[in-house]
Protein backbone atom coordinates (compact mmCIF):
# COMPACT_ATOMS: atom_id res chain seq x y z
CA UNK A 1 0.00 0.00 0.00
CA UNK A 2 1.82 3.40 -0.96
CA UNK A 3 1.78 6.10 1.82
CA UNK A 4 -1.05 8.06 -0.49
CA UNK A 5 -2.98 5.41 0.13
CA UNK A 6 -2.18 5.10 3.81
CA UNK A 7 -3.31 8.22 4.49
CA UNK A 8 -6.37 8.22 2.53
CA UNK A 9 -7.42 4.97 4.90
CA UNK A 10 -6.43 6.74 8.09
CA UNK A 11 -8.72 9.62 7.02
CA UNK A 12 -11.49 7.66 6.64
CA UNK A 13 -11.61 6.10 9.51
CA UNK A 14 -10.98 9.58 11.78
CA UNK A 15 -14.28 10.52 9.62
CA UNK A 16 -16.10 7.40 10.44
CA UNK A 17 -15.04 7.47 14.11
CA UNK A 18 -15.75 11.06 14.15
CA UNK A 19 -19.36 10.34 12.65
CA UNK A 20 -20.05 7.72 14.64
CA UNK A 21 -18.90 9.66 18.07
CA UNK A 22 -20.96 12.52 16.96
CA UNK A 23 -24.35 10.46 16.57
CA UNK A 24 -23.38 9.11 20.36
CA UNK A 25 -23.60 12.62 21.18
CA UNK A 26 -27.08 12.97 19.39
CA UNK A 27 -28.19 9.76 20.85
CA UNK A 28 -26.81 10.55 24.59
CA UNK A 29 -28.61 14.20 24.18
CA UNK A 30 -31.88 12.39 24.02
CA UNK A 31 -32.06 10.67 27.57
CA UNK A 32 -31.72 11.27 31.07
CA UNK A 33 -27.73 10.22 31.70
CA UNK A 34 -27.69 9.75 35.13
CA UNK A 35 -31.16 7.62 35.04
CA UNK A 36 -29.62 5.48 32.75
CA UNK A 37 -26.44 4.70 34.43
CA UNK A 38 -28.12 4.10 37.80
CA UNK A 39 -30.77 1.80 36.06
CA UNK A 40 -28.02 0.23 34.46
CA UNK A 41 -26.03 -0.37 37.63
CA UNK A 42 -29.11 -2.45 38.79
CA UNK A 43 -28.02 -5.69 36.31
CA UNK A 44 -25.62 -6.26 39.37
CA UNK A 45 -24.61 -9.84 39.20
CA UNK A 46 -26.97 -10.16 36.06
CA UNK A 47 -23.83 -9.31 33.92
CA UNK A 48 -22.04 -12.79 35.32
CA UNK A 49 -24.82 -14.64 33.35
CA UNK A 50 -24.98 -12.04 30.52
CA UNK A 51 -20.58 -12.56 30.31
CA UNK A 52 -21.55 -16.06 30.58
CA UNK A 53 -23.83 -16.21 27.58
CA UNK A 54 -21.69 -14.18 25.12
CA UNK A 55 -18.84 -16.61 26.22
CA UNK A 56 -20.90 -19.39 24.77
CA UNK A 57 -21.81 -17.81 22.11
CA UNK A 58 -17.82 -17.27 21.37
CA UNK A 59 -17.15 -20.63 21.70
CA UNK A 60 -19.48 -21.95 19.61
CA UNK A 61 -18.88 -19.35 16.81
CA UNK A 62 -14.93 -20.81 17.54
CA UNK A 63 -16.10 -23.91 16.93
CA UNK A 64 -18.00 -22.85 13.50
CA UNK A 65 -14.91 -21.37 12.39
CA UNK A 66 -13.03 -24.55 13.28
CA UNK A 67 -15.58 -26.74 11.24
CA UNK A 68 -14.37 -24.60 7.90
CA UNK A 69 -10.81 -24.89 9.06
CA UNK A 70 -10.41 -28.62 7.21
CA UNK A 71 -7.03 -28.83 7.75
CA UNK A 72 -7.17 -29.77 12.23
CA UNK A 73 -9.13 -32.10 13.83
CA UNK A 74 -12.15 -30.89 15.53
CA UNK A 75 -11.32 -31.75 19.03
CA UNK A 76 -10.84 -29.62 22.00
CA UNK A 77 -7.64 -28.72 22.07
CA UNK A 78 -8.15 -26.94 18.29
CA UNK A 79 -11.34 -25.38 20.07
CA UNK A 80 -8.99 -23.94 22.33
CA UNK A 81 -6.86 -22.34 19.84
CA UNK A 82 -9.08 -21.21 17.21
CA UNK A 83 -11.05 -19.48 20.35
CA UNK A 84 -7.82 -17.54 21.49
CA UNK A 85 -7.33 -16.29 17.82
CA UNK A 86 -10.48 -15.28 17.54
CA UNK A 87 -10.40 -13.55 20.59
CA UNK A 88 -7.22 -11.59 19.44
CA UNK A 89 -8.90 -10.86 15.91
CA UNK A 90 -11.97 -9.67 17.09
CA UNK A 91 -10.43 -6.84 19.23
CA UNK A 92 -8.93 -5.52 15.27
CA UNK A 93 -12.46 -6.40 14.23
CA UNK A 94 -14.26 -4.02 16.16
CA UNK A 95 -11.82 -0.94 16.01
CA UNK A 96 -11.09 -1.15 12.37
CA UNK A 97 -13.76 0.37 9.67
CA UNK A 98 -13.63 -2.97 7.36
CA UNK A 99 -17.06 -4.43 7.78
CA UNK A 100 -15.68 -6.61 10.42
CA UNK A 101 -12.64 -7.74 8.35
CA UNK A 102 -9.88 -5.66 10.03
CA UNK A 103 -9.37 -8.32 12.19
CA UNK A 104 -9.01 -11.27 9.87
CA UNK A 105 -5.24 -11.19 8.48
CA UNK A 106 -4.21 -10.98 12.07
CA UNK A 107 -6.04 -14.80 12.95
CA UNK A 108 -4.22 -15.92 9.36
CA UNK A 109 -1.01 -14.39 10.66
CA UNK A 110 -1.39 -16.33 14.39
CA UNK A 111 -2.50 -19.42 12.77
CA UNK A 112 0.63 -19.41 10.09
CA UNK A 113 2.93 -17.85 13.15
CA UNK A 114 1.79 -20.22 16.06
CA UNK A 115 -0.02 -23.31 14.86
CA UNK A 116 2.59 -24.00 11.44
CA UNK A 117 -1.57 -23.43 9.18
CA UNK A 118 -0.33 -22.13 5.64
CA UNK A 119 -1.75 -18.52 4.95
CA UNK A 120 -4.12 -20.06 1.66
CA UNK A 121 -5.70 -22.65 4.28
CA UNK A 122 -6.24 -20.09 7.10
CA UNK A 123 -7.11 -17.64 4.88
CA UNK A 124 -9.68 -19.93 2.98
CA UNK A 125 -11.16 -20.76 6.42
CA UNK A 126 -11.61 -17.58 7.35
CA UNK A 127 -13.70 -16.72 4.17
CA UNK A 128 -15.66 -19.78 4.87
CA UNK A 129 -16.32 -18.78 8.33
CA UNK A 130 -17.48 -15.33 7.29
CA UNK A 131 -19.71 -16.56 4.88
CA UNK A 132 -21.29 -19.01 7.23
CA UNK A 133 -22.13 -16.44 9.29
CA UNK A 134 -23.54 -14.37 7.24
CA UNK A 135 -26.00 -17.38 5.55
CA UNK A 136 -26.82 -17.96 9.04
CA UNK A 137 -27.77 -14.05 9.83
CA UNK A 138 -29.71 -14.35 6.64
CA UNK A 139 -32.13 -17.09 8.61
CA UNK A 140 -32.26 -15.21 11.38
CA UNK A 141 -32.69 -12.01 10.26
CA UNK A 142 -35.56 -13.19 8.08
CA UNK A 143 -37.33 -14.88 11.25
CA UNK A 144 -36.96 -11.91 13.18
CA UNK A 145 -38.38 -9.31 10.29
CA UNK A 146 -41.58 -11.91 9.58
CA UNK A 147 -42.28 -11.52 13.63
CA UNK A 148 -41.42 -7.61 13.10
CA UNK A 149 -44.39 -7.78 10.68
CA UNK A 150 -46.64 -8.69 12.90
CA UNK A 151 -45.52 -6.51 15.55
CA UNK A 152 -46.74 -2.83 16.79
CA UNK A 153 -43.88 -1.02 15.39
CA UNK A 154 -44.39 2.01 12.85
CA UNK A 155 -44.84 1.05 9.35
CA UNK A 156 -41.54 3.29 8.29
CA UNK A 157 -39.65 0.84 10.46
CA UNK A 158 -40.59 -2.01 8.90
CA UNK A 159 -39.86 -0.64 5.59
CA UNK A 160 -36.44 0.46 6.17
CA UNK A 161 -35.79 -2.98 8.28
CA UNK A 162 -37.36 -4.47 4.51
CA UNK A 163 -35.10 -2.42 2.32
CA UNK A 164 -32.34 -3.21 4.70
CA UNK A 165 -32.61 -6.97 5.23
CA UNK A 166 -33.38 -7.52 1.38
CA UNK A 167 -29.92 -5.64 0.90
CA UNK A 168 -27.82 -7.82 3.09
CA UNK A 169 -29.69 -10.77 1.10
CA UNK A 170 -28.45 -9.86 -2.11
CA UNK A 171 -25.38 -9.11 -0.71
CA UNK A 172 -24.81 -12.18 0.99
CA UNK A 173 -26.25 -14.10 -2.41
CA UNK A 174 -23.05 -12.15 -3.92
CA UNK A 175 -20.58 -13.17 -1.57
CA UNK A 176 -21.14 -17.08 -1.77
CA UNK A 177 -21.88 -16.80 -5.48
CA UNK A 178 -18.51 -15.68 -6.18
CA UNK A 179 -16.89 -18.02 -4.19
CA UNK A 180 -19.16 -21.39 -5.33
CA UNK A 181 -18.75 -20.60 -8.61
CA UNK A 182 -15.44 -19.07 -9.08
CA UNK A 183 -16.56 -15.86 -10.61
CA UNK A 184 -13.12 -14.28 -9.14
CA UNK A 185 -10.89 -16.73 -11.41
CA UNK A 186 -13.54 -16.41 -14.17
CA UNK A 187 -13.16 -12.34 -14.31
CA UNK A 188 -9.70 -13.02 -13.99
CA UNK A 189 -9.06 -15.59 -16.84
CA UNK A 190 -11.32 -13.07 -19.21
CA UNK A 191 -9.02 -9.54 -18.14
CA UNK A 192 -5.71 -11.57 -18.86
CA UNK A 193 -6.84 -12.13 -22.30
CA UNK A 194 -6.05 -8.20 -22.89
CA UNK A 195 -3.40 -6.50 -23.68
CA UNK A 196 -3.00 -4.19 -20.96
CA UNK A 197 -3.99 -6.59 -18.27
CA UNK A 198 -0.85 -8.67 -18.99
CA UNK A 199 0.00 -8.72 -15.14
CA UNK A 200 -2.52 -10.55 -13.72
CA UNK A 201 -1.30 -13.84 -14.90
CA UNK A 202 1.23 -12.86 -12.44
CA UNK A 203 -1.21 -13.14 -9.29
CA UNK A 204 -3.87 -15.90 -11.47
CA UNK A 205 -2.82 -18.91 -10.05
CA UNK A 206 -3.03 -17.97 -6.42
CA UNK A 207 -7.14 -16.89 -7.15
CA UNK A 208 -7.64 -20.42 -9.35
CA UNK A 209 -6.15 -22.27 -6.24
CA UNK A 210 -8.42 -19.69 -3.23
CA UNK A 211 -11.25 -20.58 -5.70
CA UNK A 212 -10.99 -24.25 -5.48
CA UNK A 213 -10.39 -24.77 -2.21
CA UNK A 214 -13.50 -22.98 -2.05
CA UNK A 215 -15.82 -24.78 -4.04
CA UNK A 216 -13.24 -28.04 -2.74
CA UNK A 217 -15.63 -27.22 0.75
CA UNK A 218 -19.13 -26.34 -0.35
CA UNK A 219 -18.80 -29.60 -2.54
CA UNK A 220 -16.70 -32.30 -0.99
CA UNK A 221 -17.72 -31.26 2.80
CA UNK A 222 -21.17 -30.73 2.29
CA UNK A 223 -22.22 -31.95 5.72
CA UNK A 224 -19.80 -29.79 7.62
CA UNK A 225 -21.44 -26.24 5.92
CA UNK A 226 -24.59 -27.39 6.77
CA UNK A 227 -23.82 -28.16 10.49
CA UNK A 228 -21.65 -24.81 10.56
CA UNK A 229 -24.33 -22.58 9.39
CA UNK A 230 -27.04 -24.66 11.97
CA UNK A 231 -23.89 -23.69 14.72
CA UNK A 232 -23.39 -20.21 13.67
CA UNK A 233 -27.27 -19.81 13.98
CA UNK A 234 -27.60 -21.13 17.65
CA UNK A 235 -24.90 -18.23 18.06
CA UNK A 236 -27.15 -15.59 16.94
CA UNK A 237 -30.26 -16.98 18.72
CA UNK A 238 -27.84 -16.78 21.89
CA UNK A 239 -28.12 -12.65 21.39
CA UNK A 240 -31.80 -12.61 21.88
CA UNK A 241 -31.25 -14.82 25.13
CA UNK A 242 -28.94 -11.77 25.97
CA UNK A 243 -31.54 -8.89 25.41
CA UNK A 244 -34.60 -10.68 27.36
CA UNK A 245 -31.98 -11.67 30.39
CA UNK A 246 -30.64 -8.32 29.95
CA UNK A 247 -34.40 -6.63 30.34
CA UNK A 248 -35.71 -9.30 32.99
CA UNK A 249 -32.58 -8.62 35.18
CA UNK A 250 -33.76 -4.97 34.30
CA UNK A 251 -36.40 -5.48 35.81
CA UNK A 252 -38.42 -4.32 32.49
CA UNK A 253 -39.10 -8.03 30.99
CA UNK A 254 -40.29 -8.40 27.56
CA UNK A 255 -41.47 -11.71 25.34
CA UNK A 256 -38.89 -13.59 23.61
CA UNK A 257 -40.56 -12.47 20.43
CA UNK A 258 -39.70 -9.10 21.27
CA UNK A 259 -36.20 -9.95 22.26
CA UNK A 260 -35.69 -11.98 18.54
CA UNK A 261 -37.19 -8.25 16.89
CA UNK A 262 -34.97 -6.18 18.89
CA UNK A 263 -31.55 -8.22 18.79
CA UNK A 264 -32.24 -8.75 15.03
CA UNK A 265 -32.59 -4.85 14.42
CA UNK A 266 -29.31 -4.29 16.07
CA UNK A 267 -27.43 -6.58 14.22
CA UNK A 268 -29.06 -5.62 10.77
CA UNK A 269 -28.01 -1.60 11.71
CA UNK A 270 -24.52 -3.21 12.75
CA UNK A 271 -23.69 -4.72 8.95
CA UNK A 272 -25.38 -1.63 7.47
CA UNK A 273 -23.03 0.99 9.89
CA UNK A 274 -19.68 -1.84 9.31
CA UNK A 275 -17.80 1.36 8.20
CA UNK A 276 -18.44 2.88 11.49
CA UNK A 277 -15.82 1.08 14.51
CA UNK A 278 -17.71 -1.24 16.67
CA UNK A 279 -20.49 0.79 14.99
CA UNK A 280 -20.14 2.99 18.07
CA UNK A 281 -22.90 5.56 18.00
CA UNK A 282 -25.46 3.72 15.04
CA UNK A 283 -26.10 0.39 17.54
CA UNK A 284 -27.04 3.16 20.61
CA UNK A 285 -29.12 4.96 18.42
CA UNK A 286 -31.12 1.49 17.22
CA UNK A 287 -31.90 0.74 21.05
CA UNK A 288 -32.90 4.15 21.15
CA UNK A 289 -35.51 4.11 18.53
CA UNK A 290 -36.33 0.26 18.79
CA UNK A 291 -37.18 0.25 22.51
CA UNK A 292 -38.74 3.83 22.29
CA UNK A 293 -41.24 2.41 19.46
CA UNK A 294 -41.98 -1.06 21.64
CA UNK A 295 -41.78 -0.34 24.91
CA UNK A 296 -42.49 3.66 25.14
CA UNK A 297 -38.79 4.34 26.90
CA UNK A 298 -36.24 5.18 25.06
CA UNK A 299 -34.22 5.78 27.81
CA UNK A 300 -34.40 2.07 28.51
CA UNK A 301 -33.04 1.25 24.48
CA UNK A 302 -30.09 3.25 25.62
CA UNK A 303 -29.43 1.00 29.26
CA UNK A 304 -29.19 -2.09 27.58
CA UNK A 305 -27.17 -0.42 25.05
CA UNK A 306 -24.40 0.36 27.80
CA UNK A 307 -25.06 -2.97 29.36
CA UNK A 308 -23.63 -4.74 26.00
CA UNK A 309 -21.13 -2.04 25.49
CA UNK A 310 -19.79 -2.70 28.91
CA UNK A 311 -19.73 -6.55 27.85
CA UNK A 312 -18.17 -5.74 25.01
CA UNK A 313 -15.46 -3.95 26.27
CA UNK A 314 -14.62 -5.98 29.02
CA UNK A 315 -14.18 -8.53 25.61
CA UNK A 316 -11.81 -6.28 24.46
CA UNK A 317 -9.83 -6.22 26.91
CA UNK A 318 -9.64 -9.90 27.41
CA UNK A 319 -8.63 -10.28 23.63
CA UNK A 320 -5.68 -7.45 24.14
CA UNK A 321 -4.59 -9.03 26.86
CA UNK A 322 -4.28 -12.43 24.91
CA UNK A 323 -2.93 -10.70 22.15
CA UNK A 324 -0.25 -9.89 24.63
CA UNK A 325 0.47 -13.38 25.74
CA UNK A 326 1.11 -14.49 22.03
CA UNK A 327 3.70 -12.06 21.95
CA UNK A 328 5.49 -14.35 24.58
CA UNK A 329 4.87 -17.95 22.96
CA UNK A 330 7.49 -19.59 20.54
CA UNK A 331 6.69 -19.53 17.29
CA UNK A 332 5.18 -22.86 15.88
CA UNK A 333 5.25 -24.09 18.76
CA UNK A 334 3.12 -27.75 18.49
CA UNK A 335 3.23 -28.76 22.40
CA UNK A 336 0.62 -25.97 23.27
Amino acid sequence: MSSGQGGALKSLKIIYLLAGGALLVLVLTEVDLVAVAAEAVTVGWGMVVLLGLYFAAFVIDSFTWQMALTAVPLNARWLYRTWKVRMVGEVFNSVLPAAGMGGEPVKAALLKRYYGIGYKQGTTSIILGKTINMVALVIFLSIGFFLMAGSGLPTAYKSVAAAGLASFIAGTFLFFAVQRFKLTSVAGSWLSRWPFAHRIDDVLHHIHDMDGRLVQFYTHHKGRFAGAVALALVNWLVGIAEIYYTMVFLDHPISWNDAWIIEAAIQLVRAGTFFIPASIGAQEGAFLLVYGAMTGSPGLGVTVAVVRRFREILWLLWGAVLGTLFSFRPIHDESR
